[in-house]
């Protein structure tokens, strides 16, 4: 694929970028995580349990909370409130899911059929609305009013970056600003949130930032490498059917960069198809060979690329502050996590 063409460059060739080090290191914790979500989907109205069982079922490798586990792990965090907290971040995040299916009309998601495709859009939507609550429930639980507030603020914010998203639907003059404030919000704001946690439970405030800044740049650059897939990985990779950013006439990087260099018909086709939303058979081939032509994916993984160096510099921080009892070989796993974040599809 283009893909891996795009960023093998920058890896060593003997290193395969994995997971297995965080995995290893939250075992246990996430056990216990993922025990509390069976609980949250252990509910009298039937359509709850199976909608949510079909969720977990579809798979998933759950980065978000383990990476609140992580860092609770880095600053040799004693306590269980993080297992709460980790599972509340994972159901806000499931919660988002259901809700971005129906509003993008989805029919696939890692390769399974979508709740919505399968229940009904309003079953989607009131279940989603669920585990919101579910997971507010569990962020009381914990005690903590500074990490309910951090992810209460959370919760809107991904609100707002979905309905900016909305607006700028089929805009081909979207801006970069524009194009990174959404996905920020979108996307980077629940990993900002699940990584600042630890330092707020530890009681390490003077990490606050740099935990924040890991998890906000480490969730932008996977945002972008999600677009650039859209546009470079097959459906088998990408979990959805391949152009569905096309056919939702989402405006990201990769098309902005197409768009930016395309000439007069290459522009008539982009914005019959995007901001028409009038999409013919062979249309997504079309698109897709437009943006590899003129290096949208290329431009995307590098910028990615970026983000990543700075949520690596972050963790650097993080280290020149680390307490007596803080776990290295977790800040290792953790680098390792950005690696695979960005070049996870190879």
């Amino acid at each position: 694929m283009l893909l891996q063409h795009s960023i093998a460059h920058s890896l060593p060739m003997s290193y395969t970028p994995s997971l297995q080090a965080l995995q290893s290191l939250t075992q246990h914790d996430l056990e216990h995580v993922n025990r509390l979500i069976l609980e949250s989907f252990n509910q009298p109205i039937p359509m709850i349990h199976d909608i949510a069982q079909h969720i977990v079922r579809s798979g998933g490798k759950r980065i978000r909370p383990t990476l609140t586990l992580a860092c609770h792990h880095v600053l040799g965090y004693a306590g269980q409130h993080h297992i709460p907290l980790a599972t509340a971040v994972e159901l806000i995040h499931t919660a988002t899911l259901l809700h971005d299916d129906v509003v993008d009309e989805s029919t696939l998601r890692r390769g399974i059929a979508t709740a919505n495709s399968i229940w009904s859009n309003q079953a989607s939507v009131l279940v989603g609305d669920f585990l919101f609550s579910r997971a507010f429930q569990l962020m009381v639980a914990s005690g903590s009013m500074d990490a309910l507030q951090l992810l209460a603020n959370a919760s809107a914010t991904i609100a707002q970056g979905e309905v900016h998203q909305l607006m700028v639907a089929g805009d081909l003059h979207t801006t970069t600003e524009v194009y990174l404030e959404v996905i920020t919000r979108k996307t980077a704001t629940l990993f900002e949130a699940a990584t600042e946690i630890a330092p707020i439970l530890a009681g390490y405030d003077t990490l606050r930032l740099p935990f924040a800044t890991f998890g906000s740049t480490l969730g932008i650059a996977f945002q972008l490498v999600d677009d650039a897939l859209d546009y470079a990985a097959d459906q088998a990779v990408l979990g959805k059917t391949v152009g569905d950013d096309v056919r939702e006439g989402k405006i990201t990087l990769p098309l902005m960069v197409a768009y930016a260099a395309a000439n007069e018909v290459e522009r008539i086709f982009w914005e019959r198809v995007i901001s028409e939303g009038n999409v013919h058979d062979g249309d997504i081939p079309h698109a897709i060979a437009l943006v590899q032509k003129h290096g949208g994916i290329a431009t995307t993984l590098n910028l990615a690329q970026d983000y990543a160096n700075q949520a690596h510099k972050a963790l650097d921080e993080i280290a020149d502050g680390l307490p007596k009892q803080a776990n290295h070989h977790a800040l290792r796993a953790l680098h390792d996590t950005i690696a695979f974040c960005v070049h996870r599809a190879m």
